[in-house]
């Protein structure tokens, strides 16, 4: 089993593919997310080489989603947190992480991860594979492939019901 892949009895995997042409076409699948309220309580996961555009798409992804100022890689923190609250919404945690510099995956457990994924909120997560089966299963998996002309081929894998809410909303 890949580190994409859930057991088939939590729910049957659906794949959508989705091209990034321009940045543009990235804010729109970003926005397009972030309109979702099964968000709220996800578990996205980013995957693709380095340059792929994983920090990119977060990083629109956080901006559509209220969250303002800086939003910093989390490559060396490991993590960043942020807090949203709108006009007619509770507030809403999130979790950046990128467990790109993890060497073993008890890292994940040994810096205390536990709690932050069994508390509500977003988290979204690069490098999700470095974190070995310590990671609960993704909602929602995004694998980017770059291409020397910028374009993005993006392969969304749904693997809950949470995650298929979430892939019916991207175009």
């Amino acid at each position: 089993m890949t580190d994409l892949m859930m057991t088939a009895a939590e729910h049957a995997p659906i794949v959508k593919t989705v091209h990034w042409d321009n940045e543009a076409a990235t804010v729109a699948t970003a926005q397009a997310l972030a309109q979702q309220s099964a968000l709220r309580d996800a578990l996205v996961t980013l995957h693709g080489d380095l340059g792929a555009g994983k920090t990119t798409f977060s990083r629109y992804l956080l901006t559509a989603l209220g969250v303002t100022g800086r939003i910093k890689s989390p490559t060396y923190a490991v993590v960043e947190a942020y807090a949203v609250a709108g006009p007619d919404l509770p507030p809403l945690n999130i979790w950046h992480c990128d467990f790109y510099r993890f060497n073993d995956p008890d890292e994940w457990e040994e810096a205390g991860f536990r709690d932050i994924f069994s508390s509500a909120g977003l988290k979204l997560v690069e490098w999700p594979d470095k974190a070995g089966a310590y990671l609960p299963p993704a909602d929602l998996a995004f694998a980017i492939e770059s291409s020397p002309s910028e374009q993005r081929l993006v392969t969304v894998t749904a693997f809950t019901a949470t995650g298929e809410t979430l892939l019916k909303a991207l175009t």
